[in-house]
């Protein structure tokens, strides 16, 4: 079984995503069912099945809880937000 862990790759990963596909890990990472992340996007449900497995595809995950936790281990490993201004 592959193990995912957060690191360079997870940058390039994150990047290939769409801005629609990223709109949709949110929904997906946050539990969210497909017919719902449709209704509020006002796009249809094989809409959102199709940029889920495109996401799923890209971040190498195979379901909802490893995106979620691919997710959580990324943004664990990121510096906090430097102020505006400050070097």
């Amino acid at each position: 079984m592959k193990r995912q862990t957060a690191g360079l790759n997870d940058d390039a990963r994150f990047s290939a995503l769409t801005p629609r596909e990223r709109d949709v890990m949110g929904h997906v990472a946050t539990g969210k069912p497909n017919k719902i992340i449709a209704a509020e996007l006002g796009v249809s449900q094989r809409t959102i099945e199709a940029h889920r497995a495109r996401v799923f595809q890209k971040l190498q995950v195979r379901n909802a809880v490893e995106l979620t936790h691919c997710l959580l281990a990324a943004r664990a490993l990121r510096p906090p937000n430097a102020s505006p201004g400050r070097s």
